[in-house]
């Protein structure tokens, strides 16, 4: 662990200074919201109070919190945590700000500092599994054969063949990180050759002293920073695994996101197919499980009586009767498992997995049948798969994160799209902070009161009404239930005609993507990509290449996509965000608004969308030079109260509801300039 002397802290450079050579080393130039952001948070990782920041896209929000993060953890002798929500941004710290940082701050530091990035034990090779101390999810001899390059080979065959490859691969990697590979793999490859934490064998693993992971994990508990993401961060500090260093202060940078990751988390699932699952597992180690197996059918019959949706009251008798029977059994089999199997190849690794799986689901038994008062329990039945399952989700996280973060950390939270009509009161209190304790930015509080916390939106350097149209498609109805209009798919194809493609086409579900895309195309001959027909990364540098296609998709494209230039000229999105009424979380947490006498669908229904719908128009606007339209083919922005407030969460473009306007504009921006 690094720690602080008093002279190496009074060798420590101000923050200007630093920050003036982190910003000379990326080849950027002084930016008024990026120097406001960064005094911001170093002074309130210095006075120990929480601080929540907007800071729009161009700010270089990254720069504005790791130079003081790195002052901090020199000042303070302990690390540092950088939480992000994606993988991508995580690979942009590490490997591309962090080092460039590092080397130009050094000079004003008593040291050198470092950093580590820390991830899951799935995300790493596990030698140990290679090596055959795990029984393999498949038949061996299918996996390990010599495969043709025929595309009409199995499934099996193709999953044979990049597990081959994957253990090839891990002979010469340094790090055994799944992001390492020069060739993407499947999931299901993947699995072949990790395992998850719940599944390692820990100290008693053959190999431990040459673990990817455990070698991870010793790096980052000697560093300064570490950068890791909300899930992990979440899992390890409520369950107490000590997986991520000792630490004081917390940077939670794609904060719009951290409320859903952390409520994914601590969300637990059972269904029938678990059951099975586990069962199989035992029958490998030679035990029979009869009762077990049972007990799993009886889940499933109870499961298929029950309506798809949250649960209000008790639990049916059936079902609760059948959670008392899984309970029993699967605690008889955990007990059972512990010696089963005997000394054979493998056979470690099976039982440490069975047991596991079998602790996952008396954990979850016992939770379904004494819920928490905020506990949501809902029956999920998909039409696609057949498959069934339980969930309990809680209700609100904000309780669980101040008694486990923010009491005893800093806690520094900054995204884009953070405040709600510039007011930070909502964020804040999802994360458990009240209102009563906001104080102003350059305010000090008193050392005991460690629920103090401030709020600062310092804009965007882009000048969006010279930059951007925002247009609304005033003229099209309304959109219903049964999917994209005619109208709308019609007005569509207008937009990327007059264009010429250049389209980044968000929609709120994968139907309507696949619907708009077979109409555009069987209308023009724009080149066009939809999410779904190849890997996302790929998806996206193809539109990259290409200032004439088009990219059409759901979620995965409304955040993070970042693409400059007049390559994305255009964003279009075919309806508000709203999320389904029928969702359970979001009706138990409308219900209570409505309890408490606020309005459930402004504070829920609204906010997500408020959320969303920023981060989707954020897409247009990437740099100084960019140019072009954002179009909502929904006339509800515009013709019902709550467009307002959507209006005012997104970038202000400059506005019309002029189709005629929109088309010889997007013909203008058609054109090479």
């Amino acid at each position: 662990m690094p720690t602080a002397t008093p002279s190496g802290s009074s060798r420590i450079a101000d923050l200007d200074v630093m920050l003036a050579a982190a910003v000379g080393a990326v080849g950027g130039a002084p930016r008024e919201g990026q120097d406001q952001m960064a005094s911001a948070v170093d002074l309130a990782l210095e006075g120990r109070r929480h601080l929540l920041v907007q800071a729009g896209t161009g700010t270089g929000k990254s720069l504005a919190y790791l130079v003081p993060a790195l002052r901090q953890a020199m000042r303070s002798g302990r690390p540092v945590v950088i939480s992000t929500a994606t993988i991508a941004l995580q690979s942009q710290i590490v490997r591309k700000d962090l080092p460039r940082i590092v080397e130009a701050v050094a000079p004003h530091l008593p040291r050198t500092p470092s950093f580590a990035l820390l991830k899951g034990r799935g995300n790493y090779a596990c030698l140990h599994k290679l090596d055959g101390g795990y029984p393999l999810d498949l038949d061996p001899g299918a996996l390990f054969s010599q495969v043709s390059v025929d595309p009409s080979r199995s499934e099996t065959e193709r999953l044979g063949e990049q597990v081959v490859r994957l253990r090839e691969w891990a002979e010469h990697t340094d790090t055994g990180d799944r992001d390492d590979l020069d060739e993407p793999v499947s999931d299901r490859a993947w699995r072949q050759v990790s395992v998850s934490g719940s599944h390692c064998i820990g100290s008693s693993c053959p190999l431990v002293e040459q673990c990817f992971a455990e070698r991870s994990r010793a790096a980052a508990r000697e560093v300064d920073v570490v950068v890791t993401n909300h899930a992990l961060l979440a899992i390890d500090t409520f369950d107490g695994h000590g997986i991520i260093p000792e630490h004081d202060a917390v940077i939670f940078d794609e904060a719009h996101e951290l409320t859903a990751r952390v409520t994914g988390a601590v969300t637990e699932v059972l269904s029938p197919t678990m059951v099975r699952s586990v069962v199989r597992e035992l029958r490998g180690m030679g035990m029979g499980a009869t009762a077990l197996d049972d007990a799993g059918e009886s889940l499933g019959t109870a499961l298929a009586e029950m309506p798809d949706g949250r649960v209000l009251g008790a639990l049916p008798g059936a079902m609760s009767d059948a959670l008392q029977v899984l309970h029993t059994q699967a605690r008889e089999a955990h007990s059972e498992a512990k010696d089963a199997g005997g000394d054979a190849p493998g056979m470690a690794g099976a039982r440490k997995t069975a047991r596991a799986d079998l602790q996952a689901i008396i954990d979850v038994c016992e939770r379904l049948r004494e819920p928490d008062e905020d506990d949501v329990v809902s029956v999920s039945h998909s039409q696609q798969t057949g498959r069934s399952h339980l969930q309990v989700a809680p209700l609100s996280v904000a309780g669980a994160m101040r008694g486990k973060i923010l009491e005893d950390r800093t806690a520094i939270l900054t995204s884009a799209t953070l405040a709600l009509g510039g007011r930070f009161e909502q964020p804040a209190g999802s994360i458990g902070l009240a209102a009563r304790n906001r104080m102003d930015v350059d305010e000090v509080p008193p050392l005991e009161n460690r629920d103090a916390w401030a709020g600062l939106d310092v804009g965007s350097p882009f000048d969006y009404r010279r930059q951007g149209i925002l247009y609304v498609a005033q003229h099209l109805p309304q959109p219903g239930r049964e999917g994209p209009a005619l109208a709308m798919l019609d007005h569509l194809t207008e937009l990327l005609e007059a264009s010429d493609g250049g389209a980044l086409c968000l929609f709120s579900s994968r139907r309507g993507a696949e619907l708009a895309a077979e109409h555009v195309r069987a209308r023009t001959d724009l080149p066009l990509g939809l999410q779904g027909e190849d890997s996302l990364p790929r998806l996206v540098e193809q539109f990259r290449a290409d200032d004439r296609a088009s990219l059409f998709g759901t979620i995965g494209l409304w955040q993070g996509v970042d693409v400059q230039g007049r390559t994305c000229r255009l964003v279009t999105i075919d309806r508000l965000p709203f999320p389904r009424p029928d969702d359970p979380l979001v009706a138990a947490r409308s219900e209570r608004v409505d309890a408490r006498g606020g309005s459930g669908f402004m504070s829920v229904s609204v906010q997500h969308a408020s959320l969303l719908l920023a981060q989707g128009a954020g897409r247009l606007i990437r740099s100084h030079g960019d140019r072009g339209m954002v179009a909502i083919l929904d006339p509800r922005l515009r013709t019902k109260r709550y467009g307002q407030v959507l209006l005012s969460a997104m970038p202000p473009l400059w506005p019309t509801n002029d189709p005629a306007v929109a088309l010889g504009a997007l013909k203008r921006l058609s054109r090479p300039a």
